[in-house]
């Protein structure tokens, strides 16, 4: 199955999901219940991949845990007032086994179901947790050695970082799972990486996970380089993932490798082995509002930018609408999702959800749609669907000043696409609470002396300009604050093309005081 150049993902609660089905059926709902008139959906709206989040079986332990724990359940509550027990299946990231949990189905339903999304040109993507299993795993019993041991001393300095582990063969001290910078995870015990027999097992476990989809999103993919490794647990471990991604892909040739990282280890995962790896770094800049670190951002290089996973919102985020402003959202998903690299959607983003669910709960509250946000999405969705958008090339622009002594250009971001026929599509930005001004003077070098009509796409507005002036002085802008427009460059063959009344006198600006944010 073949991929554009910048494909678009989305991320599926599957427990959530199926609470909710299961609610419109009156029983339980499993993989094969969700309807075949769901996925056509999710295919009409221009996905390449869905994320099927917490398919992985879990255990009793982990569950007790994440219903136990007083920090944990405030946090749960605040997302569900009416919440209880069986609300908490526990995190779906304490795996007990890369087997389908038998409450969705088992591995049948989900062979089934990955079928369904193949007849659709939809590709599946599951999850992988290289630095933890959950506190019942069978390696517990069985290979104990897989683990990061601990002491008496250590569970005395660091109590919540270590757990003695319930084994019929004698207890163990073990680790929780963890980061450096953090206490550890009570529902998790780390694997230890400085054992060689660990590298094979979890290699072992990925090449299990690629019989059964087409890619893996591999959760806080960089706690196993071997510098973090070593920080966290003071042994240093051999390289895990050049030779894992390569005994997959020599096996399953095309599965793809999505990293959660952070820490401006990107380039470096992306180095080993990785389609694709997070950029936490545009979020972080786009929430701080700020145009020029974004502007900058986005100076580097293609071979980089185009395996970055860009998102507005996940199940690790808070929601965007709770997040950014209206105006703002739109803003930040222009830039987000009309740059290069992975389109990154989380279910609930496009009804515009406040209410973040954590990965240990199984429903999530309901909610009233945000027609706003979801008309907003619905124009932005079929632009990324376009060939210049999916598979053409891209160019950062500079914004020049709209007159000497206006500083304003420099809240603008500006890039054009080129589709492999020529398609054009323009995006300006003002990210900035202010009115601004500018200039953009290429790329329009090759529009010669003609008639062109830039429709925004994002829009209502369609603006009538000539190739010459375009050429020559440049695309003016007059933006109202955070305003985002996607303009599609349509020629003019004939007058008959330009409806008069919605065009501006060439002497306008594209935008008038007040315009549409």
């Amino acid at each position: 199955m073949s991929s554009p150049r910048y494909p678009s993902l989305y991320q599926i609660n599957t427990r959530v999901w199926l609470t909710e089905l299961s609610r419109k059926l009156r029983r339980p709902a499993n993989l094969d219940d969700i309807p075949d008139g769901e996925l056509d959906r999710l295919a009409d709206f221009g996905f390449d991949w869905i994320w099927m989040l917490s398919v992985w079986r879990t255990g009793r332990e982990g569950q007790r845990v994440s219903r136990t724990n007083p920090e944990w359940r405030a946090g749960f509550l605040d997302t569900l007032p009416d919440l209880r027990d069986e609300d908490i299946p526990g995190s779906g990231f304490a795996i007990t086994g890369y087997t389908v949990h038998d409450a969705l189905g088992g591995r049948g339903a989900l062979e089934r179901l990955r079928d369904r999304l193949q007849t659709r040109g939809l590709k599946l993507m599951l999850d992988f947790v290289p630095n933890h299993t959950g506190l019942d795993h069978p390696w517990v019993e069985e290979h104990p050695e897989y683990y990061v041991p601990g002491t008496e001393l250590d569970l005395a300095r660091a109590p919540g970082n270590y757990v003695w582990a319930k084994r019929r063969a004698g207890d163990r001290l073990l680790a929780h799972g963890r980061d450096p910078y953090f206490s550890g995870w009570r529902d998790t015990l780390q694997l230890n990486y400085a054992n060689p027999a660990t590298l094979e097992a979890m290699t072992g476990e990925l090449l299990s996970i690629a019989e059964q989809c087409d890619g893996v999103r591999c959760d806080m993919a960089m706690l196993v380089l071997p510098d973090v490794f070593e920080r966290t647990w003071g042994q240093r471990a051999p390289e895990f993932w050049p030779a894992a991604t390569s005994r997959i892909r020599a096996k399953h040739p095309g599965f793809c490798f999505m990293a959660e990282v952070y820490w401006d280890r990107e380039w470096e995962l992306q180095q080993q082995g990785f389609d694709y790896t997070y950029d936490k770094r545009l979020y972080d800049r786009l929430r701080e509002g700020h145009s020029r670190p974004v502007h900058d951002h986005l100076l580097a290089g293609l071979d980089y930018q185009d395996r970055l996973a860009r998102f507005l919102e996940n199940h690790d985020e808070p929601r965007a609408a709770a997040t950014f402003p209206l105006p703002v959202h739109k803003a930040a998903a222009a830039v987000t999702f009309l740059t290069p690299g992975l389109r990154f959607f989380h279910q609930g983003q496009f009804e515009g959800r406040l209410k973040h669910i954590s990965p240990h709960l199984g429903r999530a509250p309901q909610e009233p749609r945000n027609d706003d946000i979801a008309a907003f999405y619905e124009r932005l969705l079929p632009i990324l669907r376009r060939p210049e958008v999916r598979d053409g090339e891209w160019r950062l622009l500079e914004c020049r000043p709209a007159w000497d002594g206006n500083p304003t250009h420099d809240n603008f971001i500006a890039f054009h696409w080129r589709g492999p026929r020529g398609q054009r599509m323009l995006t300006v930005v003002n990210y900035a609470g202010s009115q601004g001004q500018c200039y953009i003077r290429r790329p329009f070098d090759d529009l010669g002396d003609r008639t062109w009509v830039l429709r925004d796409l994002l829009g209502e507005e369609s603006y009538e300009r000539q190739g010459r002036e375009l050429t020559g002085q440049g695309l003016y802008i007059d933006a109202a604050p955070w305003q985002a427009s996607a303009f599609a460059f349509e020629e003019c063959v004939s007058r008959i093309d330009v409806r008069p009344e919605r065009l501006p006198a060439a002497s306008e600006p594209l935008y008038s005081q007040g315009a549409r944010a």
